[in-house]
């Protein structure tokens, strides 16, 4: 009795806190026999429902996930879109930085590492040119939270996305999709699969996606400068299935990618305001630099482009390959998994960093027109057992080995290009262990030991010689400790500490500026966290929350700033972060569900001596306590790009159109609380309040399983600032602008 009271006590609280919204839910619910979709989640390596995961996770897939993309968004639309996820750029679509739980980096260079682990089809994209393969035919995406150094290694201190492609199978199964909009948006996408040989299956998916360019350059007087892409991928898959025990699973995918880096804007932000000022043009920039030009001898001259002919401006080029092989065996007791993976890109951007011209609008001190190319391989291997069935115990253990090279040619423009050449080995062995110690509660324990190395070389164009080779090698432990208990059928509470740690890095972008090489040490981070996870009202409310602390030492940074816009790794001695964050899903009735997530941000740099140069351009206004050089002292700052509040909803409102269809209006809003952009703290660089809204209203008719819709993004047109420039001026980068389209889909089967 005492503990069915708890229960009802811990429901009814939970009920409480949610909004009105919720209460409508309970007198539908008692009507309404439809629930809330069931979901399961690979988070531990295992296939469960999400309600039994001790972790803090968001999901997204289906409509929800579709709608994002529809204006031929890239990975970057995740942003704000589940709470206390970020995410922003500097280099344009091939090179996403993530933020979660306010923990990111905020490092421009194209060998930088990242706290925040992409995995697509079970395999780690690592380097940021590899974690921006576009999103297509995606069966679900889950975003999860917190330290993953057990089962998922080094770079997971603040978490993982985790993307899945929808898989073959034995069933004939196909669907189209063309969606056209503003700007000449034209959005592409179908998969096929099915059977085509006994025992195998196969299933080939497509995108092909471009937008025009809109951008006028007004120092050139070009117009439809830049601002466009194109991008196309294909994804194949192929599933060998000769008995009940092995199953294999080849994916085959490629990536041709041209567009434009970011766009730098000069001089958007006035001295002393983080309010877009009357120099802000989202249709024009006035470039200089960041060109192709046919000739390259011949020089550009305002309105006069003296017989050269503008190929491009700012533009930006990738293609990508990849492969990777599943192949899982069922001994009875156990099942053994090889995941066998290898991923290359190559590429380049090029871009006026400055943003502008010498002759305005607003001062530019001096010019900066810089191209970088990456060429990356990457080979992974991991080997896994684990145990079969439901049992008191069940467990995992395996190992896995990375190896990846990398060579990054800076050119700057006013000297011959240099080179740079990373290399990177890892191996790790790792466990788990789940032990059920009654019926209610359940104990997860893991452990990992990593081993891991780099390396740099290079050649240095402004020293004219080759540099100093750097080696680095760490060898770490990482764990945590789980346990849930379920208090009943629909609620669980759940506690959680985990352990892990960011290797060492290293920073080669300065060789190409008459600079050196710099160094982060390990970073490593203590989590601890406590959740909840409740199904609600029969099912027709779902309400997960947790609140969490971690705290990091020799917390990495990147020095971005100074008059020579100078890259630099750096520790901090410690960085501390609290915080929690909500997800709901409400189905008010057949007709209306909502979503609703909401997550809060702590966190705080703790090193009294830690040193950061301003400025460069001086028309910034630092506000934090300067030493006799202009360089910041950063305690107590929050964490570069950590929104301190993540609010996101959706809402779908469906209207049956006889018994063949249904009209529907679906509306999303994301909002972005208080961040600052860089580690320092100034009067411009910093927003509060932004948000975007999307809207989509469709027709799906049953019988045909046909969808059309038309969809808005950003649909108020909100001027954002995502990202900045400081070394020169005051520039800006700002988010895409509304964008009104109309989409249409057809599944066979």
């Amino acid at each position: 009795m005492k503990k069915a009271a708890l229960a009802l006590s811990i429901k009814a609280a939970l009920l409480a806190s949610m909004s009105t919204t919720a209460f409508a839910a309970e007198e539908s619910a008692k009507v309404d026999e439809s629930k809330l979709e069931k979901i399961t989640v690979t988070a531990l390596k295992r296939t469960q429902s999400i309600q039994d995961v001790p972790v803090s996770i968001a999901t997204l897939s289906g409509e929800k996930f579709e709608n994002m993309f529809a204006a031929g968004d890239d990975i970057l639309t995740l942003a704000t879109r589940v709470p206390g996820l970020y995410a922003e750029s500097s280099n344009g679509r091939v090179a996403p930085r993530f933020y979660m739980r306010g923990l990111g980096n905020s490092d421009f260079d194209l060998a930088a590492s990242q706290p925040v682990s992409i995995i697509m089809d079970e395999v780690v994209m690592e380097n940021v040119v590899l974690k921006s393969f576009p999103l297509f035919d995606i069966e679900q995406v889950e975003v999860i939270r917190g330290p993953q150094g057990s089962l998922f290694g080094r770079n997971t201190t603040a978490g993982i996305i985790k993307f899945t492609s929808r898989k073959p199978s034995e069933d004939f199964d196909a669907y189209v999709k063309a969606g056209v909009g503003s700007y000449g948006l034209i959005n592409l996408e179908g998969a096929m699969g099915g059977q085509i040989a006994e025992d195998l299956t196969a299933r080939v998916s497509v995108l092909n996606q471009s937008k025009d360019d809109w951008i006028d350059n007004g120092f050139t007087g070009q117009k439809d400068a830049l601002g466009g892409h194109e991008d196309q991928a294909v994804r194949l898959q192929l599933a060998y299935n000769p008995t009940a025990d092995l199953d294999m699973l080849l994916n085959l995918h490629t990536r041709s990618y041209e567009g434009t880096s970011s766009v730098m804007r000069a001089n958007v932000l006035t001295t002393g305001s983080n309010e877009l000022n009357n120099l802000y043009d989202r249709d024009v920039v006035y470039y200089n630099g960041g060109m192709d030009l046919q000739d390259p001898s011949c020089e550009v001259v305002q309105n006069n482009a003296n017989d050269c002919v503008i190929l491009d401006s700012n533009p930006q080029a990738y293609d990508q390959d990849g492969w990777s092989l599943n192949i899982n065996y069922d001994f009875g007791a156990f099942t053994l998994t090889s995941v066998t993976a290898m991923e290359q890109a190559e590429g380049r951007s090029k871009g006026d960093i400055d943003g502008g011209n010498p002759n305005g609008p607003g001062f530019i001190p001096f010019q900066s027109d810089t191209q970088d190319g990456a060429d990356v391989e990457q080979f992974t291997q991991e080997i896994r057992l684990s145990s079969n069935g439901n049992g008191e115990f069940t467990w995992q253990t395996g190992f896995f080995y990375f190896d990846s090279d990398l060579t990054v040619i800076t050119d700057p423009g006013f000297i011959p290009a240099s080179t740079v050449n990373q290399t990177n080995e890892t191996w790790a062995v790792f466990g788990q262990g789940t032990y059920a110690l009654d019926d209610q509660t359940t104990v997860i324990a893991g452990l990992r030991y990593t081993e891991d190395e780099k390396g740099l070389t290079g050649y240095s164009a402004g020293f004219g010689a080759d540099v100093e080779p750097v080696e680095l090698s760490d060898g770490q432990v990482s764990w945590e400790l789980m346990v849930n208990h379920k208090i009943d059928s629909d609620l669980s509470v759940y506690g959680r500490a985990s352990n892990g740690f960011r290797a060492q890095s290293i920073q080669g972008r300065d060789i190409a500026f008459f600079g050196t090489p710099s160094v982060a040490e390990s970073e490593t981070i203590q989590s601890f966290e406590a959740g909840f996870k409740s199904d609600l009202l029969d099912n027709t409310v779902r309400l997960n929350g947790a609140f969490f602390h971690y705290t990091i030492d020799d917390i990495q940074l990147t020095a971005v700033g100074g008059n020579g816009n100078n890259v630099g790794l750096t520790n901090a001695g410690k960085g501390v972060g609290t915080g929690f964050e909500l997800d709901s899903e409400i189905r008010v009735n057949e007709n209306l569900t909502i979503t609703a997530g909401f997550s809060y941000n702590d966190t705080e740099l703790q090193d009294e001596n830690l040193l950061i140069a301003t400025c460069g351009s001086g028309a910034c206004t630092p506000t934090d306590p300067l030493n006799e050089n202009g360089e910041a002292y950063v305690n107590g700052n929050p964490f570069p790009n950590a929104p301190k509040t993540i609010f996101t909803t959706t809402a779908r409102y469906a209207i049956p159109m006889n018994d063949n269809g249904e009209l529907y209006v679906y509306g999303d809003y994301a909002y972005q609380g208080e961040t600052n952009i860089f580690i320092y703290e100034t009067e411009e660089y910093n927003t509060d309040g932004q948000f975007e809204l999307g809207l989509r209203i469709g027709y799906i008719h049953y019988d045909l399983d046909m969808e059309i819709a038309v969809f808005g993004r950003n649909i108020t047109d909100e001027d954002n600032l995502k990202a900045g420039v400081d070394f020169n001026n005051n520039t800006g980068i700002v988010n895409e602008p509304m964008t009104w389209g109309i989409e249409f889909k057809k599944n066979f089967y």
